[in-house]
């Protein structure tokens, strides 16, 4: 028997501020995206309406069925693809809360989608008028949220702290 034996049980070291904060603001990213996709879940009507007169000014004379049924894939697509990024993210930050920071290196990209997503869901999920201006907001703070917590991701803290479970 001897006393320089490990313990049984590895202490995890605790969560640095850095990654505290970078998941805070991941979090309030995504309730900013969600509002987003609420607001235009909730508004539908109206968005399908609009969109059936862009697309009735693309192609006029189309049947009325092939009309709503355009404006509704364009529409529902559009939700889609935003609520799927999202999803990828809030998968990839639980990921990294299980401390695998090669994570970190695939939400750079994802980041960067989310923005070309944003930008092409804008132009079938903006309302038109004064209404647009809150999903330019929440987009905005989304994305401006999303992108300090990645980069919280990298700083010296979280590199320790992540690297510390391959020393476990």
């Amino acid at each position: 028997m001897s006393y320089a034996s490990p313990a049984p049980i590895v202490v995890a070291p605790p969560t640095p501020r850095s990654v505290r904060m970078a998941r805070t603001l991941w979090l309030f990213s995504f309730v900013a995206g969600f509002a987003v996709l609420v607001g235009s879940f909730l508004t539908r009507d109206s968005h399908l309406e609009r969109l059936q007169a862009v697309v009735d000014g693309m192609s006029p004379g189309g049947d009325a069925d092939a009309l709503s049924a355009a404006s509704a894939i364009v529409f529902w697509a559009s939700m889609g693809a935003m609520l799927l990024i999202i999803l990828l993210e809030a998968a990839g930050l639980a990921i990294v809360n299980g401390r695998q920071g090669w994570v970190r290196w695939l939400m750079i990209p994802l980041l960067l989608v989310h923005v070309g997503a944003a930008l092409v869901a804008a132009a079938f999920l903006v309302p038109d008028g004064d209404g647009g201006s809150y999903v330019w907001l929440l987009w905005g703070a989304q994305l401006l949220m999303a992108f300090a917590g990645l980069v919280l991701l990298f700083t010296p803290a979280s590199n320790a702290w992540l690297r510390s479970r391959k020393q476990e």
